[in-house]
């Protein structure tokens, strides 16, 4: 028996550029086309979305829920993309972030960028001296208009097609569009933007949640720094290969220091009373140290919001340290604000979850931003901050301002990539947080516990109303 002759009379193939649909399990339709290279994954539909969307808040909102007090997240919470899906567009996309300072923007047409998530940003001071906060993104097609880091411009001109917008965000100049035309109806869109005490916060929400309790609690505590005066004088990002809660627990804790951080721990104490959020009032260093500062017109006695979010306090250093230096003497000659008037006014620590903690001393400042990028990676920016009249080599020493958290960060840095390391294998299984020395980060997992059950209730009550 030979070859058969081959059947000329198949179906004919699809023609270029047609496609036909399947349907895959779990309800996606595939395209496919002349083309046997490459099979085209469609979105799957509305419907689809919100129903795993709300299986995804669901599982989330019972494991938090369910969660062991004093106990460290389910794995999930560190590694799965879901889940960090869900973190962005609960915490990120929806509360007040710090994302730079008003000295980084001191003339009209300044302005730098910034990627949150899936949003690029953009901070322009315009002619008014007004900070503002636009979406980087052109209303012709979606371009960037600024793609640099930072920059300075009379106007801000997309690249692409030179759509030109003022500084306020309002369109200048398209050219050659249709007669009618609008160009009252193409401005940037617009994102909340707040300066207080010289840091610029924003909100990527529609609707911003209220920032006056935040205005009220931080602005006295960070007044006396004249950050909004200050320069730059140095900053670094660097990427920790874990999730944004793994670096915020790290941060939130001393039971760690001894081991891991022999700069910082020439001049920072390890007391849990100075890195937690109880006991400081007890603590009769501390007391002394605030009733000292205080009387200097220096706010310093813990205070922290009802829900946690944000605190400032005023707290020592080890006795005779003035400054984060091998030496513990000041690292600037030259101190960050006049309304300072005392020596030995230790460091004023701020934070506000999610994005940034912060030391203000003396003779400098360090503010510390956290940005996720993926489940599993992380970019902390890092900025030392001088008086604006100071000059490097002859008011300080860059190598010897920078040194201490420099070495802290990148041991920070091991410090969360080894416990990422750890809670992906499939051993692990949430640990228990010590009282003693672990209140900082309980408070943080509480916070981000409560803030979540939260908004996640709400947004379900949402969902199920238009299922």
């Amino acid at each position: 028996m030979g070859f058969r002759k081959r059947n000329r009379s198949r179906a004919r193939k699809p023609a270029l550029g047609t496609y036909g649909l399947l349907t895959a399990a779990g309800g996606q339709d595939i395209a496919f086309g002349r083309s046997q290279a490459a099979v085209h994954v469609l979105c799957p539909s509305p419907v689809l979305r919100k129903d795993r969307q709300m299986d995804i808040s669901s599982n989330v909102l019972r494991q938090l829920k369910n969660r062991r007090p004093g106990f460290s997240l389910e794995q999930p919470f560190y590694t799965d993309p879901d889940y960090f899906k869900l973190d962005m567009e609960t915490i990120y996309y929806r509360d007040w972030l710090f994302i730079g300072h008003d000295c980084e923007v001191p003339r009209a047409g300044n302005y730098f960028t910034v990627q949150i998530g899936d949003y690029p940003v953009v901070i322009v001071r315009g002619r008014d001296q007004v900070i503002r906060a636009f979406h980087n993104s052109c209303r012709h097609r979606g371009s960037r208009v600024c793609s640099t880091e930072r920059g300075s411009s009379a106007k801000l001109v997309c690249p692409y097609h030179q759509w030109t917008y003022e500084l306020d965000g309002s369109l200048l100049f398209a050219r050659q569009m249709a007669e009618d035309f609008d160009k009252s109806q193409f401005s940037l869109k617009p994102v909340h933007c707040e300066s207080v005490g010289g840091y610029i916060f924003i909100c990527l929400a529609k609707n911003a949640p209220d920032f006056a309790s935040v205005r009220a609690t931080i602005e006295p505590y960070m007044a006396p720094h004249r950050i909004s005066e200050a320069k730059i004088a140095f900053q670094s990002t660097i990427i920790e290969k874990g999730n944004w809660k793994l670096v915020w627990e790290n941060n939130r804790e001393c039971y760690h220091c001894a081991g891991n951080h022999p700069e910082l721990c020439r001049t920072f104490p390890e007391a849990p009373t100075v890195t937690g959020v109880q006991g400081a009032m007890n603590d009769p260093v501390i007391a002394e140290h605030w009733k000292r500062c205080e009387a200097a017109g220096l706010p310093s006695e813990f205070k922290i919001s009802p829900d946690g979010q944000f605190r400032a306090a005023r707290m020592p250093l080890i006795e005779g340290a003035e400054s984060y230096t091998m030496s513990g003497q000041n690292a600037v000659r030259r101190p960050l604000s006049p309304d300072v008037t005392i020596n030995g006014i230790g460091t004023m620590l701020l934070f506000h979850y999610p994005t940034t903690w912060n030391h203000m001393l003396g003779d400098h400042a360090i503010s510390f931003r956290v940005l996720p990028i993926s489940a599993e990676e992380t970019a902390v920016t890092t900025k030392w901050i001088v008086h604006k009249d100071a000059v490097e080599g002859v008011d300080y020493n860059l190598e010897e301002l920078t040194h201490v958290w420099t070495e802290t960060n990148d041991q920070d840095r091991r410090i969360v990539e080894e416990n990422a390391f750890g809670i992906r294998s499939p051993a692990y299984e949430p640990g228990p947080y010590s009282e003693i020395h672990e209140g900082g980060v309980m408070q943080f997992v509480e916070w981000y516990t409560t803030f979540m059950i939260n908004r996640l209730q709400g947004d379900q009550a949402k969902l199920s109303a238009v299922a």
